[in-house]
């Protein structure tokens, strides 16, 4: 299947949207890792419409004027990547989750390790917003966006939230 990227500006840095003709496929960050998230060839398309879509919710997102978004998402995991994604995208806006509460969610209170993997390899970054995932102890770690956009995504959210 043929995959589609356009990039993007954003107060975190040039993202890089990947789409297949039916759904958004990955959010790669400027200097990601390339054996994160493993994608075939790309072919640059600026005017893909799901790209299209994806590029004006993002940056209704950092404009403050979306919490939610409306896309068409294709994930590509394991079984149980999947579910931990899942539980990602019901993670409300401004919230944070701990990687055991991720766990007990999917099932496996053990798993706490597993879902940072899981987290780790998320390929839908922001829109899956495993940003919003912290530490037991309420700290900052692990971010393929590095720690400093991981801080920048949560105030943006918890500022807007305190203005509602």
């Amino acid at each position: 299947m043929q995959l589609f990227f356009t990039e993007m500006d954003t107060p975190v840095g040039v993202l890089k949207l990947v789409a297949h003709d039916q759904a958004l496929v990955a959010v790669m960050w400027e200097n990601e890792n390339p054996k994160r998230v493993r994608l075939a060839t790309l072919l640059q398309q600026d005017d893909h419409p799901i790209l299209c879509k994806t590029k004006q919710q993002l940056q209704e997102y950092f404009a403050g004027q979306r919490q939610q978004f409306d896309l068409p998402l294709d994930f590509e995991g394991t079984a149980f990547q999947q579910s931990v994604w899942q539980a990602l995208l019901e993670i409300p806006f401004g919230e944070t989750r701990s990687y055991k509460q991720i766990a007990e969610q999917v099932g496996n209170v053990k798993a706490v390790r597993a879902v940072g993997a899981a987290n780790g390899k998320n390929p839908i970054s922001i829109i899956a917003p495993c940003h919003r995932v912290v530490g037991a102890n309420g700290k900052l770690v692990g971010f393929a966006g590095g720690l400093d956009n991981k801080a920048i995504l949560l105030e943006l959210e918890s500022s807007l939230l305190k203005a509602e």
